[in-house]
């Protein structure tokens, strides 16, 4: 690395390296983790013959994976790559681009968590009961056993893998859904892109051969196409009314979040209109007038912010405008006054209501089924075209744990400022336990994609 190098990676997350803690403090983190675990219900051990079942179902990948391939769409030739933070533990989402004339055709690649969780199996019992895996500042409490996410569902790059797609005709004009298929298939990762490499491809895409090593331009051509895509979704969703509380977000990550919302919308538009079945729909409902006016008021009695005179009408139009003009010392109390108001969004067997945050009037979510209860059912029934009998207490379930798994977050993140920790830089860097930790200052910025819980993927 050129000393150039070392010094941009220094002010990123992995260029800090992780915060020190010495053992006296790890042993009360541990000692807190419990105490919530036990408080809200949450497993933080599989039993051993979950992890069993889960060990026995990633035996022999490539012999099933080809006994699987003239049974799918083979898309194995078809440039496909992710895109996740430096740290990130699940690699269960892919996407591929390609531009027509008289059309967009975008991929997302899902995958196929249900082809080996189903039903009958023991960690489909554990999906239900745990709903949703539960992420904790340097600690993670996994919805399916982790050596799923580590082997057959993790699509790594130059390695086959069972994926459920979503094939998207876009019209050049509004983006707008031409045609949606959805199939299961055989992909090929050809890239895992961090967020950083992403933004580098951005800006220099002449240096995709350094970034990628044996990859060719192409990807960062697609790359480039598909940031194009996202950023025109991304305002065509703002124009529309969608409800946007972090303005400032980063090239790659605007990409993912983009891809993956218009695939799960197409998903639920695909059981809801083409089929006419019951799923596990992502409902929002919409704060009253008092509640958005009480908002508003006190947004606009923050010191140097204003809230634009022609976006008042609709409140969620306003608070983007003002975010967007805002100093940044106030965006977090604007993000906060607007969260105060927002009912919390849940799981029905029915979209009715919609989704008011996103400003959809179906939504749900298909793209993580690795990690919530929500996509792993919403697979099933796309697969089967089949509704589970208790689809309206799973829905309540995923409620929930959900609220659950928030509220757990929550209060270990209180914790870790009680005891002098930065939750921010726990959350970005991790932890390394040592004798004589550095007493450096952890203070970062906060962690804006909390304040995007009520715009969801």
């Amino acid at each position: 690395m050129t000393t150039e190098d070392a010094q941009a990676a220094a002010g990123t997350a992995e260029g800090q390296g992780p915060v020190e803690i010495d053992p006296e403090m790890a042993r009360h983190l541990e000692n807190k983790r419990e105490e919530l675990f036990e408080k809200f219900g949450i497993p933080d051990e599989f039993p051993p013959e979950v992890l069993e079942e889960a060990k026995e179902r990633t035996q022999d990948v490539q012999a099933e994976i080809e006994d699987e391939v003239d049974e799918r769409r083979d898309l194995r030739e078809m440039t496909t790559w992710t895109t996740d933070p430096i740290d990130a533990q699940d690699f269960d989402d892919a996407i591929s681009i390609e531009e027509r004339e008289d059309e967009i055709v975008l991929w997302v690649h899902i995958a196929d968590v249900t082809h080996y969780v189903n039903p009958d199996t023991k960690m489909w019992e554990q999906a239900v009961e745990r709903g949703n895996t539960v992420y904790l500042p340097a600690y993670t409490v996994h919805m399916l056993p982790p050596v799923l996410a580590e082997t057959v569902c993790s699509l790594v790059p130059n390695e086959d893998r069972l994926a459920h797609t979503v094939e998207m005709h876009l019209d050049k004009e509004n983006l707008g859904y031409e045609e949606i298929n959805i199939y299961k298939s055989v992909i090929r990762s050809d890239a895992r892109l961090t967020y950083t490499e992403a933004e580098r491809l951005l800006d220099e895409p002449e240096t995709a051969e350094d970034v990628l090593e044996d990859q060719s331009v192409d990807l960062a051509e697609k790359t480039e196409r598909v940031w194009e895509l996202a950023d025109r979704m991304h305002e065509q969703r703002k124009e529309e009314g969608s409800l946007v509380l972090n303005p400032a977000r980063d090239r790659a990550h605007t990409i993912i979040e983009e891809c993956m919302l218009k695939a799960n919308k197409a998903v639920t538009h695909e059981l809801m209109w083409n089929r006419g079945v019951e799923a596990m729909y992502r409902v929002h409902p919409q704060p009253s007038p008092d509640e958005w006016d009480e908002a508003l008021v006190e947004i606009q009695e923050l010191d140097g912010v204003s809230i634009p005179g022609d976006a008042w009408d609709d409140p969620r139009k306003a608070v983007n405008a003002t975010l967007e003009q805002a100093p940044g010392r106030q965006l977090d109390k604007i993000q906060w006054a607007v969260m105060k108001v927002m009912p919390r969004a849940k799981y029905m067997n029915d979209p009715f209501g919609g989704h008011h945050a996103l400003n959809f009037e179906i939504y749900g979510h298909f793209t993580s089924p690795i990690r919530r209860l929500s996509d792993l059912i919403n697979h099933w029934i796309v697969y089967t075209n089949d509704v589970p009998e208790d689809l309206v207490a799973l829905c309540d379930r995923a409620s929930d744990r959900q609220k659950d798994a928030e509220q757990c977050e929550r209060e270990y993140k209180n914790f870790l400022q009680e005891v002098g920790l930065d939750p921010s830089a726990v959350n970005n860097r991790g932890i390394e336990v040592v004798e004589n930790p550095d007493d450096g200052d952890e203070d970062e910025d906060a962690d804006a994609d909390t304040a995007d819980a009520a715009v969801e993927e």
